[in-house]
């Protein structure tokens, strides 16, 4: 998970950029803080796809094949 200091600081650059515009050494921090925020959102979101179970009316196991391969690969 991300720091609340590091959230802080993008959205302090996203303010900055909207306004004054960003230095070249601000610009290479927040495109790796950006890359870091958006790894742990899509590492959150496969987790929580992972233990996704689709079941339909008649109470069978429907899951797709590709959840099902994500669960084996740990």
């Amino acid at each position: 998970m991300i720091s609340k200091d590091k959230l802080a600081r993008i959205n302090a650059l996203a303010h900055k950029a909207k306004t004054e515009g960003l230095s070249l050494g601000e610009q290479k921090e927040q495109k790796e803080l950006r890359q870091e925020y958006l790894k742990n959102v899509r590492s959150s979101f496969k987790n929580q796809f992972k233990t996704m179970t689709v079941v339909d009316r008649e109470g069978n196991d429907v899951t797709p094949e590709k959840v099902k391969k994500l669960r084996d690969e740990e």
